[in-house]
């Protein structure tokens, strides 16, 4: 047998078994936490591994339901990274009838974020992060969605957990979780996490098996980051003790209902704006005013 895995049981894996072994697991994910139902729902798409990865997986699911997947790709305005990804999101699309919706920062805002730190002292991801999440929300409840689809794994969900500890912010946390949002609101659209208990690794593996074409660039932005920081400590972690990053994720659900049921502030909407905030004015209004001045 040719092996292209071994977890952490010592089990090895084939090609074949490994691809029934990785959907197997992500369908459990989402038969557990009921992420589709009969909602309608709104892929995230970057081009990369991971949201590829649950467009395609997902897509195998809703088209033998005769249900049609829609996804949506912010082009952030990242000069020499975000190009190339959306012309793998294009093509990959085509290829599994998925129609694509491409946002631009820079026609929604006048400017993307390379344009931002050249006038802003910022972090970039910080910059980034918001820009994606108000467009995502705001077109994903244009076009109907019941739910958004990211392709956060459970690395992404470690280092999080592990990034709010460090700094204090434990009750961020609370909108964690394989479907997120602490809070509900008609304005804001939930967040599902299919790929929730696999690892970066398994997902690479899987692409890879799976010839998906996808380019493994990370952005420019994110060298030296905190996040970058915490992913190095925690892969090095797992590496001398296996199991660590699961058991971390298996701590944090435990944690996760207290969390919630934890006072915490009400969805209103940004008198600016008028899009869903936990405050008067949301995280992009404040940034759009940052940038005017």
């Amino acid at each position: 047998m040719n092996t292209v895995y071994i977890d952490q049981s010592k089990k090895k894996y084939s090609k074949s078994q490994f691809i029934k072994y990785f959907e197997a697991k992500v369908m459990r994910t989402i038969r557990k936490y009921d992420m589709l139902g009969k909602d309608k729902i709104i892929v995230a798409i970057s081009g990369g591994k991971d949201s590829l990865t649950t467009a395609h997986i997902l897509n195998k699911i809703l088209s033998k339901q005769g249900r049609i997947l829609e996804a949506i790709l912010i082009d952030e305005g990242i000069e020499g990274y975000r190009k190339p990804t959306i012309e793998d999101a294009k093509r990959f699309c085509k290829k599994e009838s998925i129609k694509l919706h491409i946002i631009s920062t820079k026609k929604e805002f006048k400017f993307g974020v390379d344009e931002a730190l050249k006038k802003l002292r910022i972090n970039p991801c910080t910059i980034c992060g918001t820009m994606r999440r108000y467009l995502l929300n705001k077109y994903a409840r244009k076009l109907k969605a019941d739910k958004i689809a990211t392709g956060h794994n459970l690395d992404d969900e470690a280092q999080t957990i592990m990034m709010n500890q460090y700094k204090g912010n434990i009750q961020l946390s609370a909108k964690l979780g394989p479907v997120t949002g602490a809070i509900e609101n008609k304005k804001f659209i939930k967040r599902i996490k299919p790929l929730y208990f696999v690892t970066e690794k398994e997902v690479t593996i899987y692409t890879t098996l799976k010839n998906f074409g996808v380019s493994y660039n990370e952005c420019p932005n994110s060298k030296d980051n905190f996040r970058s920081l915490v992913r190095d400590q925690l892969n090095e972690l797992e590496n001398r003790y296996p199991g660590v990053k699961s058991g971390i994720i298996n701590s944090f659900l435990e944690q996760l209902p207290s969390l919630r049921n934890a006072p915490k502030n009400k969805i209103v909407e940004c008198k600016s704006c008028r899009e869903p905030s936990s405050r008067q004015v949301c995280s992009m209004c404040e940034l759009l005013e940052k940038y005017r001045k």
